[in-house]
């Protein structure tokens, strides 16, 4: 039987409300034995990233951090209309003074769920993203200096990279790749787009698999993620939804519903140029800081090299989660629906958990389903700073969606 990701979710997250055992919702175990997540179990001051009014402020998601990489701003996303998801601008804050510079502004999105996929490459001196403009969807960097744009790549969206690296992977469209199906890895220094692996290489080498997900239908390859050490790389497949009805180009929109089947992790090892493995289920992937290991769905670890997946042991279930590792990877940072929990429906909450399992703690719980009306609801999607100190997530409460930081205890007061 195939099931799609969207019902994979849906049965998962039902799973784990017929497993997990009701908690208290004000609590968390006090099990005490972690030292680096002691920082996170009291003194957590939490605020808003910005605190102009009226519109809504997101980072984009939890693979990539809104923090520059010297810690010293915060980029995110800003639209005064209520989805969310066009006339849109991108924002960098100063932290220390609170000062904020617009990049970028007019931005039409897919949906409020990644909006524009903002994010810092090549150690801060570009930031990148994607955009439709001019029925074209582009993939553009603007210089946080200069505000100079440069349209690197056309009929692709970007997907997510690393801090320190000029290199990010690209796709074709995903409910229209067109002849843009294979995986793509983009220079953003020198504008070189290069093809690591076809999508007909990736069927050949997994033909039972993919066709027990698409048939013969032509896939394409989005949303890959490269490693921190740039070696390895993860992505997904994806075939166009058959209620899709292709547009010409330069009359592309963007379609308010899902217009694509996404489902199978397929890696590349990038040094060797070879496939590593392929599993089933997408599920939210993040590389830990070793490039050794995905943590997913469910708490589970995934070797990069060898496809073999464990659980962390003694965690609860975590509904709807899109979890990552902290840099230094003794933690991960997890958003969750609180019903099984105890909480109410549509609340959310964030919590920390020692990467070896056991030991966690809550920092925010929250209203999650207000916020921006887009057709694609946006999550909380936590991400950690580039030092570990703080975490940042969305908060879809009341008419406006807005990105928070929550400081741990240890941290100076910024």
């Amino acid at each position: 039987m195939n099931v799609s990701r969207r019902k994979f979710l849906a049965l998962t997250s039902a799973a784990a409300g017929s497993t997990v055992a009701a908690r208290a919702f004000a609590q968390a175990p006090d099990t005490g034995h972690s030292a680096a997540l002691a920082p996170w179990k009291s003194g957590v001051r939490i605020a808003p990233v910005s605190t102009v009014p009226d519109r809504h402020t997101i980072h984009t998601y939890f693979n990539v951090t809104p923090e520059s990489p010297d810690g010293s701003t915060v980029l995110f996303y800003t639209a005064a209309v209520p989805d969310g998801q066009t006339a849109g601008s991108l924002i960098v804050r100063d932290r220390r003074t609170g000062k904020e510079r617009t990049l970028v502004t007019g931005l039409d999105c897919e949906d409020a769920h990644r909006v524009a996929c903002q994010q810092w490459i090549s150690n801060g001196r570009r930031i990148i993203f994607h955009d439709l403009r001019d029925g074209e969807v582009v993939v553009v960097t603007v210089d946080p200096a200069t505000l100079k744009q440069r349209v690197l790549a056309r009929h692709r969206m970007v997907s997510f990279g690393q801090q320190h690296s000029d290199l990010i992977p690209i796709y074709g469209v995903h409910f229209q790749p067109d002849q843009f199906r294979d995986v793509e890895l983009l220079n953003a220094a020198t504008g070189e787009i290069k093809t690591l692996v076809t999508a007909d290489a990736i069927r050949a080498a997994y033909p039972q698999q993919i066709a027990a997900l698409y048939g013969q239908k032509p896939i394409s390859t989005p949303f890959g993620t490269i490693s921190p050490d740039l070696k390895l790389l993860f992505v997904k497949l994806s075939d166009t939804d058959d209620r899709y009805k292709p547009r010409p180009p330069g009359q592309m929109k963007w379609p308010h519903s899902y217009q694509s089947d996404r489902e199978g992790l397929v890696m590349f090892d990038i040094e060797h140029s070879k496939l590593v493995f392929f599993q089933r289920d997408w599920g939210h992937p993040a590389w830990f800081p070793d490039s050794g290991r995905i943590l997913n769905f469910h708490n589970t670890v995934t070797g990069a090299r060898t496809g073999k997946t464990v659980t962390i042991p003694n965690l609860p279930e975590f509904p709807g989660q899109h979890l990552t590792p902290s840099p230094d990877g003794k933690l991960f940072v997890t958003d969750t629906k609180l019903e099984t929990f105890g909480g109410k429906k549509g609340e959310w909450g964030v919590a920390v958990c020692d990467a070896a399992g056991t030991d966690w703690t809550w920092i925010a719980k929250f209203q999650g389903d207000e916020g921006a009306t887009t057709w694609r609801k946006n999550h909380p999607h936590p991400a950690f700073s580039p030092d570990g100190k703080r975490i940042y997530y969305n908060v879809n409460s009341g008419p406006w969606t807005t990105l928070h930081v929550a400081e741990r205890s240890d941290a100076e007061v910024s």
